[in-house]
């Protein structure tokens, strides 16, 4: 898979893409993520690639024509499934989308700023609008952050164990069961008991259980 990020602040990315998961996937080539600061593609001396919006009003709308630019380059080398874009309106990322992002070839993810972008741009470039949550961040570079590595991890490969992706919270549209490890008695703390029993149909039930709890106690409408 090869994702393209579109941003005006690429160094933004290097911590996220440069340990862990996401890491040893662009090592072993299973993943392509390529950054594109948008300032390349400004037509001015300052590379600015910002304005003041028409109708007055506070804040800065980054413009059409660097963001079009970069856009067609990359579309004129390789065909795209979606071209997403970042924003606090777009649809709630949720597992199931990201699950059918991640069999797609080519992705460009598009970081907005300042106030937002120029509403052509959501009109006759991107594919596809997603927000991760009900709030507002400073720029899109944390969302497609995540977003790539949300993606990144389903990769077959990726993964040391590809079953564990199945087994995680939203996948089968529960929250995940409680999880424990060595030592089995801490100061009193002990694992359940049929964890240590090696009945592998009683831990599944018990496992489906906890996951039911869990997702009834604290996010209902999944089971909605």
């Amino acid at each position: 898979m090869r994702i393209d990020i579109l941003t005006i602040f690429p160094e933004m990315f290097t911590g996220p893409f440069s340990h862990s998961i996401v890491k040893r996937a662009l090592e072993k080539r299973l993943a392509e993520i390529h950054l594109h600061n948008i300032r390349d593609y400004a037509t001015d001396k300052h590379r600015r690639v910002d304005d003041y919006p028409f109708g007055g009003g506070a804040g800065m709308v980054m413009m059409i024509e660097p963001i079009e630019r970069c856009i067609e380059k990359l579309t004129s080398e390789r065909s795209y499934d979606e071209v997403i874009f970042m924003t606090p309106d777009g649809d709630l990322l949720d597992q199931p989308l990201v699950n059918k992002l991640s069999v797609h070839k080519n992705l460009i993810i598009l970081c907005g700023h300042y106030k937002g972008i120029d509403e052509r741009i959501r009109e006759h470039l991107i594919t596809v609008e997603l927000s991760i949550g009900n709030y507002v961040l400073s720029g899109g570079e944390l969302p497609a952050a995540l977003l790539a590595d949300a993606i990144v991890r389903l990769i077959p490969g990726v993964l040391g164990d590809e079953t564990s992706a199945l087994s995680d919270s939203y996948q089968d549209g529960l929250l995940s069961p409680p999880v424990y490890t060595r030592p089995s008695d801490y100061k009193g703390w002990k694992v359940p008991d049929v964890l240590l029993s090696g009945h592998d149909k009683k831990i599944d039930e018990w496992r489906h259980e906890q996951a039911l709890n869990r997702t009834r106690q604290r996010r209902p409408d999944l089971l909605d």
